[in-house]
């Protein structure tokens, strides 16, 4: 079997071909059930993912042209931020061309300091003079508490500050890093949304999981209309303070007192609060992969973070591996192997996955997109599963790429 992706909108219920249709090149056959919605920015076309066929289809390519008003806004808020750096360093990143693609800052004890931008494998240093304890020091007291995992906050803004201590408990540096509330960014899976099921996204530290989320929060609260609860284990997505930045709109916002307690917190959401969307960024262990499974089961939608960099990853780590269904040794019999042409012993998923859509954010603007039980299916058995590659060109239209063999590693 091949795979197809078909295009539907408004003009198809009249028989008249569309302006989509005409980019993609496909028409919606007879005997289908033809239905459409809105995008998020005017009469986009919502696309079916995905409709059976037997002939052999090639991967399609569907350009989104949105409208100046769907571009990214973004809200950094960067002069808070430079407010707990020091004087000198708090200048030269002012006049710095460079300051909107800051990622963070590093001062280490005995150190120069260091800056990171976006897109730069490596860091520059800030000047020759190393960071002293007095500048860690001042730093500290112009930020919120240090919590369990090291992380603290700067009230009412996203920007986080993670801490080095030494051996006997004193911190000897600090990681700064600059959180930005951007709107419009979620143009690229928007569809997905539509679905109303649960989406994991993988990717690698700093390519944008977190805003995402953010982002997803507040268009499933205020535009969606649903009843949004964010796990909020280090105040990385509604920032630091009891009041939550109005980057999450209308969601509501629980904060974790230990990291350790997320997989609690995010069953008595559930318990406490009827949501209808639970967010929680980081999934990590066990426990919370099996919470995940749990609140699905309930009927809540999950919109979640994992480490790792590709679906593979998530399928080798025994930890995680519930999220995309569980994997187990099953003993074919003689027939049944020389059936399937294959070993007497494979591996196969255990139950259908937590996570009905799996995204492997790439780069920020480069995203490969999963119908989970499909690809962990294909990828036991050797094959490379067909995904959408969901990217923006130069012109900031989303580029949808459908259907494409799969790149990335198999198992």
């Amino acid at each position: 079997f091949f795979w197809c992706v078909f295009v539907v909108c408004k003009s198809s219920l009249s028989g008249r071909r569309c302006a989509s249709e005409e980019m993609a090149g496909v028409c919606v056959p007879l005997g289908f059930s033809r239905s459409c919605l809105s995008y998020q920015h005017g009469e986009a076309c919502r696309f079916l993912f995905p409709i059976r066929r037997r002939r052999p289809v090639f991967s399609t390519v569907v350009s989104l042209a949105l409208p100046e008003s769907s571009s990214m806004i973004v809200d950094d808020n960067l002069g808070a931020f430079l407010e707990i750096l020091p004087r000198d360093l708090r200048h030269r990143l002012l006049n710095d061309s460079r300051r909107n693609q800051l990622v963070e800052v590093i001062m280490d004890l005995g150190r120069p300091p260091e800056a990171r931008y976006l897109g730069e494998p490596g860091g520059q240093y800030l000047r020759n003079i190393e960071v002293s304890m007095e500048e860690l020091e001042d730093a500290q007291e112009l930020v919120g508490e240090f919590g369990a995992d090291n992380r603290a906050g700067i009230e009412g803004t996203l920007h986080r500050i993670s801490a080095i201590r030494n051996r006997k408990g004193f911190v000897v540096g600090l990681t700064c890093r600059v959180g930005r509330a951007v709107s419009g960014h979620i143009d690229m899976l928007y569809d997905l949304l539509h679905y109303g099921k649960s989406i994991l996204f993988v990717g690698r530290p700093g390519v944008g999981k977190t805003t995402v989320l953010r982002e997803m929060a507040r268009v499933l609260s205020d535009e969606f209309q649903k009843r949004v609860v964010i796990i909020d284990t280090s105040n990385e997505i509604g920032g630091d303070g009891d009041i939550p930045h109005s980057a999450i709109g209308g969601a509501r916002r629980m904060q974790v007192p230990k990291p350790s307690l997320q997989h609690k917190v995010m069953i008595e959401a559930v318990e406490n609060h009827m949501p209808q969307v639970i967010i929680v960024d980081e999934i990590g262990t066990e426990a919370e992969a099996l919470a995940c499974r749990t609140i699905a089961e309930r009927g809540v939608i999950l919109i979640g973070t994992a480490h790792g960099e590709e679906l593979q990853n998530i399928i080798k780590n025994p930890t995680l591996t519930d999220l995309i269904g569980g994997i187990e040794t099953v003993t074919l019999g003689d027939e049944e192997a020389r059936a399937r042409r294959s070993q007497k012993s494979i591996l196969e998923r255990k139950a259908p996955p937590t996570f009905y859509f799996l995204i492997e954010m790439r780069e920020r603007d480069y995203w490969i997109a999963h119908q989970t039980e499909k690809s962990v299916d294909m990828l036991l058995r050797g094959r490379n599963p067909m995904v959408e590659v969901r990217r923006r060109d130069d012109e900031f239209k989303v580029v949808i790429e459908r259907w494409k063999s799969y790149e990335g590693q198999g198992i």
